[in-house]
């Protein structure tokens, strides 16, 4: 089953999970034996996102949050360590994820490296500004591959 792990720092992971125990495989690249958040922000995807990710410290992820925000057309909360990006079935089940799906997720984490490294020797004013420009940016990337 394809899928893409987003990273903290923005890499992506093409994935191929196995059909039977896609769970046990989504956990580890999310990095727990845990609980692992199953999240709806786009009708045909599932993030999965780790159940402890803000309490144990891990890293915002801003490339799944600028994606997931974008989705939903509306600022979301942090987003925290790795996220896999699967498909989603009618009946809510987690399914190969979808070349435009994947392209959106391909898309937005590439704008989002690109920026923080442009913030690097061009800080935003705030983190407002950054937020914004940041969501601008995604919603920009989903819009013209739908």
């Amino acid at each position: 089953m394809r899928a893409l792990r987003i990273a903290p720092d923005t890499t992506l992971t093409e994935l191929d999970l196995p059909e039977t125990d896609a769970f046990s495989a989504i956990r580890q690249h999310v990095g727990t034996s845990g609980a692992v958040d199953l999240a709806v922000y786009h009708p045909r995807a599932l993030l999965h996102v780790h159940g402890e990710g803000q309490v144990i410290g891990l890293g915002q992820n801003l490339a799944a949050w600028a994606l997931a925000s974008a989705w939903r057309r509306m600022t979301l909360y942090p987003l925290h360590g790795p996220v896999v990006v699967t498909g989603r079935t009618p009946d809510g089940e987690a399914a190969a994820l979808d070349d435009d799906l994947a392209e959106h997720v391909r898309t937005v984490a590439q704008t989002v490296r690109e920026t923080l490294k442009a913030w690097k020797a061009r800080p935003p004013v705030s983190n407002e500004a950054a937020i914004s420009e940041l969501l601008a940016y995604a919603a920009r990337d989903v819009a013209s591959s739908r």
